[in-house]
């Protein structure tokens, strides 16, 4: 059988080294974790259908949805979204029957919240880029496979680009900041992240495997991320990873604007204030690091 072309077939201009895993990071596939741990598969399915309803916003995932994407039986998918609902972690809506959060994941949330303060540790730099920028600036943050806006400010330009909440998840690499989270990562792993997010990228307006390569190659290029692909109409944005010591990200601070506002002329500036901005919190973030 001939093997699967890759993602990346032009040669790129700076490869990435082999970086060390950022905390909390998952690098390995639900079918590998489970390879290794026996006895973990329900964890595992369970786990990826939580995943999976976050992702779907306070709109709600639909069982059919769900058993397409995690590519579970229907009665397997059942059962499990059935005990999840007992311990709370999940509630279905009585009207549209679609799956959402439940209250335990909001209260476990609350008391992690303390031992992870890496928002209240960046809010200053991203208040201080949407002052600089006057446009909406997102904290963004990687978790597995996804991306999610922990942190989000708004300049004082009338019109805004609000194209995320927080707590909005998306899969790796969609928008400005998912793409700065992938900018430094090795290839191998890149590649991994895109086939294993391919089947959910057509949501995003018809985004493909291929398309979101073509992307980061050029965000490479650049020196920024740069999403122009109008996953929300008529909206530009731009990113930068934040690393960690050992170059690994350890979340994206982007600057998205309405397409008129993010002239080609004028994200040179808003990646310059980035790098400035970004820069100084990489400071920060190893001397508290430091022993």
């Amino acid at each position: 059988m001939p093997s699967r072309p890759p993602l990346f077939r032009a040669p790129i201009s700076k490869p990435a080294p082999p970086r060390a895993a950022p905390r909390g990071a998952a690098h390995t596939s639900p079918a590998q974790a489970t390879e290794s741990l026996p006895g973990t598969q329900s964890i595992q399915r369970a786990s990826l259908l939580v995943r999976l309803i976050a992702g779907s916003g306070r709109a709600g995932a639909r069982l059919s949805d769900l058993v397409a994407l995690s590519r579970l039986e229907r009665p397997t998918a059942r059962r499990i979204l059935k005990c999840l609902i007992a311990e709370r972690m999940l509630a279905q809506d009585e009207t549209s029957h679609r799956y959402v959060l439940g209250p335990l994941i909001y209260e476990l949330g609350l008391a992690a919240a303390p031992q992870f303060n890496l928002r209240d540790l960046c809010r200053p730099f991203v208040r201080r880029i949407a002052e600089r920028t006057a446009d909406t600036v997102f904290l963004t943050v990687r978790s597995g496979y996804d991306s999610v806006c922990i942190d989000r400010a708004e300049g004082s330009f009338p019109i805004k680009a609000l194209t995320l909440e927080v707590g909005t998840r998306r899969p790796l690499g969609v928008g400005a900041g998912g793409l700065a989270l992938l900018m430094p990562l090795a290839d191998p792993e890149v590649e991994e992240i895109i086939e294993r997010n391919a089947p959910r990228l057509a949501a995003y307006n018809g985004l493909t495997a291929q398309a979101l390569a073509r992307l980061l190659r050029r965000s490479r290029e650049l020196g920024y991320s740069l999403n122009d692909h109008h996953i929300t109409a008529g909206a530009v944005s731009v990113g930068l990873p934040v690393l960690d010591a050992y170059g690994a990200p350890l979340a994206s601070i982007s600057v998205g604007a309405i397409a008129s506002r993010m002239k080609p002329e004028r994200r040179p500036e808003i990646a310059a204030a980035l790098k400035e901005e970004t820069a100084a919190l990489e400071r920060l973030l190893a001397e508290r690091a430091a022993p």
